[in-house]
């Protein structure tokens, strides 16, 4: 399927981002601000196969 579709804004939803932290993993939205922040300030890479 190559078309593109494209989402209504009544149709879109909030997508939930989470990240490993000591072990674990857990949401960033229950982050207080400063790690909010810092997560925000990470640079992510792909490592290419």
């Amino acid at each position: 399927m190559n078309a593109a579709y494209v989402l209504k804004t009544e149709e879109r939803q909030r997508c939930e981002i989470w990240t490993r932290v000591m072990g674990y993993h857990r949401p960033v939205s229950q982050f207080n601000v400063g790690k909010q922040s810092e997560h925000k300030e990470r640079r992510h890479f792909s490592e290419k196969p």
